[in-house]
């Protein structure tokens, strides 16, 4: 049998150009399966559930080699725990010397381990490198005084009146919260800051 996996690393990015590449393969949807989160480790639903269906003799399709994930040691864990292990083989699209279908003598061997390393290491320095960049420009932005995160909520004017009758026990926290629009444990937190 012949699957696909697919794999981008948030929910709004699509994963559209893999699918397209590994049905030009002649691989079944029903057997691509994608997740959409993070490559820094194998822990995946829809990868995990594809493993655990693959049987020995059966082939793996991947776009490139860091859509198995950006780890170094992981990858090559992974590819031989499902090549030498489980008997499956890989065909990575982007890198047709990365295909373990065929039987391989000792230097086809070698020269697929020492590119796996290689792409596998490459792979891991450029998710560092995103890593320090994204800091650099966080940085950058708060030095700026951009603001990271949800805007406050901005208190509407009858705030300090119910906040005054809270005070005074004369309304609860939480009809004051109602009628401002806001939740109670909003309401608790803007009555309780020093402003």
């Amino acid at each position: 049998m012949e699957y696909g996996y697919v794999r981008v690393s948030t929910k709004e990015q699509n994963g559209d150009r893999q699918m397209i590449a590994l049905m030009d393969c002649g691989i079944e949807e029903r057997n691509i399966y994608v997740d959409k989160q993070s490559g820094k480790d194998f822990n995946r639903e829809n990868y995990k559930k594809m493993i655990r269906k693959m049987k020995p003799g059966d082939i793996l399709f991947v776009k490139s080699i860091d859509r198995l994930g950006r780890n170094y040691h992981e990858i090559l864990e992974q590819w031989r725990t499902l090549t030498e292990q489980k008997k499956i083989a890989i065909v990575v699209l982007d890198f047709p010397l990365l295909d373990t279908r065929e039987k391989r003598d000792l230097t086809g061997t070698l020269l697929t381990d020492m590119i796996l390393q290689i792409l596998s290491y490459t792979a891991e320095i450029e998710r560092n490198m995103i890593r320090q960049r994204q800091a650099e420009g966080i940085a950058a932005a708060q030095a700026r005084g951009v603001h990271f995160g949800r805007k406050p909520i901005e208190r509407p004017k009858e705030f300090e009146a119910l906040k005054a009758a809270w005070k005074k026990k004369e309304i609860s926290a939480r009809k004051a919260a109602a009628q401002l629009g806001i939740t109670h444990q909003t309401f608790l937190r803007w009555a309780k800051e020093k402003l």
